[in-house]
């Protein structure tokens, strides 16, 4: 077996002590040792009890023992799974100081744009008002709003650029960045091609959905549901985001937190309180312009980190051509399946036309994404960063997705899964990192902080997102007017502080939920997609009334909620699987259980199902928005019509507009005039 096909470099293949009974293999651990602490000297140190020595299982008729020879000349004796894995837990000093940049560069934007910026702009500010002659009603209409206004959207004034990168790494999550890799690697590259689906939704939102928020100027989405239906659609639309909030945040950080503890051995539940306290601050005082400039930072050190590991990962390879041979070989480089069979996972209908959906209501409703598009000035400069966050967002995908087969390539002969090195299967990048970049000080280091870049961007944004909704959603309409710019100050930055301290807790529970990625998506859809169906209908079917549109709605969450709770189960429980490409542990040159490989090899065999909770979880945002439009629709028999000319034209697409102008409908009809947003 060549050097490069082994799954462990013999310069990342020691760096803690361990007992060998061979004395040639202890003097060549002690001289990569000793090589090794010149380059990292912070490597963790085994414990006593973690001897090269099998331990009994590992000692049994079922430990893979490839015959080596060291390189002195006599047997090698072979290191056991924990020790290898506690050699490949060589943070450095250097790795360490990259994280804390990092870190420390979002606090400083946050505090810079919390305190200094604000006091610049109210000096300024102030100038302007002594400078009027008596301000007056203007001044302080001037002044009413603008604690949330400057909070929510940045007074509306954010550039292009700086919005559009924000969009690409709060979209990106650590769940894409590292869920993606593994997914090419576990059921090769038919996911790929939902980059496909970015262009297709990116059209849809910006002929149909955006156009109507702009016109609007919504800080909080589900207003629009008040607006053309009722307060109790808003709260239900409104409440159904704080949900998936409160679920989806200690996701967004557990992987973060999954790949820190595979490259330093600490545990997950000591960093993950640590990084949520420094996102929750940076996210408290900076506001939306600090999430922003905080974004276009992380975003930077993401493409950065999956450029270097791509060049790393390849060249270590021998180049291009071994990377796509292998895959070739091993079948990952394959297109979705020719079926129509919605439990198929990845099939040509659950591609392109589930993952149509998927990504729509991800660009297009998702309160996060149109309150970033919301803080720019008009809909030329939405359209502008539109196009700059699809193509943003298409590079990193295509980077992750390379990244998915180099991991494969690299552990094409000696799975980690199957061995255990890899305790999970969203351990699997990380765990190529420190192969590939374990012996250069600081880049190990460099993608860790990338991955929690990518969490960060993700947890920071959702909690400014929940600020704006629970603000305007649920507390501005009790108070009104006389709510005072102090309380708003305090109720957003109540909200960010209470839901960041909730998600420390909530990783305790991710932790049993089987697959993120799946997880991930499955969660958004199944609330998303009755949200989708509700917008939808709301700018294109102006005859559905309130009543009908309300019974639809919870039907659709209802049925998608028993949907999605019964699939996680099935994953969590193994009682439906879907096939998983085959793996080797041919030229693994460690021991191992051969028990667990055995086990691994039963999930690629074929599980079918017919119960609609098998159904693919691409297939779960059209299902909600499907039933939603169907369901609402019907109830129109019962509840009646609504009558078209009873509907503001701004609540519907433009394309609806001109429809119905050319027929008159708004003929003699006095437009209602749009609610005054306080």
């Amino acid at each position: 077996m060549s050097a490069t096909t082994s799954p462990v470099d013999s310069t990342t293949a020691t760096g803690s002590p361990t007992t060998i009974t061979s004395t040639a293999a202890t003097m060549t651990n002690a001289i990569v040792k000793t090589v090794e602490a010149i380059i990292s000297n912070t490597a963790p140190a085994a414990s006593p009890s973690s001897s090269a020595h099998p331990t009994p299982t590992q000692s049994s008729t079922f430990a893979f023992t490839p015959t080596t020879t060291a390189s002195m000349g006599g047997p090698e004796e072979k290191l056991s799974v924990k020790d290898l894995s506690q050699t490949l837990q060589h943070f450095g000093i250097v790795d360490y100081l990259v994280f804390i940049a990092m870190l420390a560069v979002c606090a400083v934007i946050g505090v810079y744009f919390g305190f200094i910026e604000k006091k610049q702009k109210a000096k300024k500010k102030k100038g302007q008002l002594d400078g009027k002659d008596g301000a007056g009603a203007a001044g302080v209409e001037e002044r009413r709003g603008s604690e949330a206004l400057d909070y929510l959207v940045g007074g509306r004034q954010m550039k292009v650029f700086p919005v559009a990168l924000s969009l690409v790494a709060s979209f990106v999550s650590g769940i894409s960045l590292l869920g993606t890799s593994t997914e090419i690697y576990v059921y090769g590259t038919q996911y790929a091609f939902i980059l496909v689906t970015l262009a297709i939704s990116g059209a849809i939102s910006w002929y149909i959905f955006l156009p109507v928020f702009c016109n609007l100027q919504l800080t909080s989405t589900y207003e629009y549901f008040e607006r053309r239906f009722s307060r109790r659609m808003r709260l239900f639309g409104a409440s159904l985001f704080v949900l998936k909030a409160i679920v989806w945040l200690p996701i967004a950080v557990y992987v973060p937190a999954l790949t820190f503890n595979q490259v330093t051995g600490i545990g997950i539940h000591t960093i993950t309180p640590i990084v949520i306290i420094i996102c929750t601050f940076y996210t408290c005082v900076g506001g939306l312009r600090g999430v922003v400039y905080t974004d276009v930072v992380q975003s930077v050190i993401m493409f950065g980190s999956l450029i270097v590991i791509m060049i790393k990962g390849t060249l270590d390879l021998g180049g291009f051509g071994v990377v796509w041979q292998r895959n070739q070989d091993g079948g990952r480089l394959n297109t979705p399946d020719w079926t129509m069979d919605p439990t198929v996972r990845l099939s040509v209908f659950s591609v392109f036309v589930g993952g149509a959906f998927f990504k729509l209501q991800s660009t297009s409703i998702n309160q996060a994404t149109v309150q970033r598009f919301m803080s720019l000035p008009s809909l030329r400069h939405i359209k502008q960063t539109l196009y700059t966050f699809t193509i943003g967002l298409i590079l990193l995908y295509c980077g992750c997705i390379y990244i998915g087969l180099v991991c494969y390539a690299t552990y094409y002969d000696c799975d980690p899964m199957s061995t255990g090195l890899a305790g999970r299967r969203d351990q699997l990048v990380p765990l190529l990192v420190m192969r590939v970049l374990g012996v250069l000080p600081g880049l190990p280091g460099l993608f860790v902080s990338a991955v929690f870049s990518a969490a960060l961007s993700s947890l920071s944004t959702l909690l400014n997102s929940l600020a704006a909704v629970i603000l305007e959603d649920f507390v501005r309409p009790k108070m009104g007017k006389s709510m005072k710019e102090s309380h708003v100050a305090l109720t957003m930055r109540l909200v960010v502080i209470l839901f960041g301290i909730s998600s420390i807790f909530m990783v305790y529970v991710v932790e049993k939920l089987g697959m993120v990625l799946q997880l991930s998506a499955t969660l958004q859809s199944s609330l998303y997609g009755p949200m989708l169906g509700v917008f939808t209908v709301g700018m294109l079917m102006p005859w559905v009334g309130e009543k009908s549109i309300f019974v639809g709605s919870v039907c659709a969450f209802l049925t998608m909620a028993w949907i999605a709770v019964n699939a996680q189960v099935a994953n969590v429980t193994g009682t439906f699987r879907h096939t998983k490409l085959p793996v080797s542990v041919e030229n693994c040159d460690y021991e191992f259980d051969m028990n667990r490989y055995l086990n691994s090899t039963l999930e690629q065999e074929h599980h079918s199902g017919s119960s609609v909770y098998h159904v693919s979880f691409l297939l779960y945002a059209m299902l909600g928005a499907l039933l939603t439009i169907i369901i609402s629709n019907l109830a129109t028999c019962i509840f009646g019509r609504q009558n078209i000319k009873d509907v503001d034209e701004q609540l519907l697409a433009s394309f609806v507009q001109r429809y119905l102008r050319k027929n008159n409908y708004y003929e003699s009809v006095e437009l209602k005039k749009p609610m005054n947003v306080s």
